[in-house]
């Protein structure tokens, strides 16, 4: 596979990873067999997207050579890849923000020790 992919996914591990920018670093696993076990999932093995060599962005599972994402196409990585891992980082954000806290603080108080609680999050 390339390097320097913005984004990986890992069939098999049913896991999305951000490598660039805010969030960089986090993966979670998505666990929805539904969305993992499409058809047209069926023969990838994984994704690079948006990497330095778009021509090696999808891995295939048998001798299928490597290709571009969108010559194998898998449809929008936005709403299928990324939206998810949005909201799997939200929900982190949010617990760690719920879990942050000082023993008699009030909510005011955390509020302006860590801003609001996030209600949103976009790549």
């Amino acid at each position: 596979m390339a390097t320097n992919a913005n984004w990986t996914v890992v069939f098999d591990d049913k896991i999305i990873s951000k490598n660039t920018g805010d969030g960089a670093g986090n993966t979670y696993t998505i666990d929805n067999d539904s969305f993992w076990n499409q058809s047209k999932f069926s023969n990838i093995w994984a994704i690079q997207y948006q990497t330095s060599v778009a021509t090696d962005e999808v891995e295939y599972r048998d001798q299928t050579p490597n290709g571009t994402y969108e010559d194998a196409n898998l449809g929008d990585f936005q709403t299928q890849f990324i939206d998810k891992w949005d909201s799997a980082h939200l929900t982190r954000l949010q617990s760690d923000w719920d879990n942050d806290n000082v023993d008699g603080e009030t909510n005011a108080e955390k509020i302006t020790r860590l801003g609001a609680r996030p209600t949103s999050y976009s790549s």
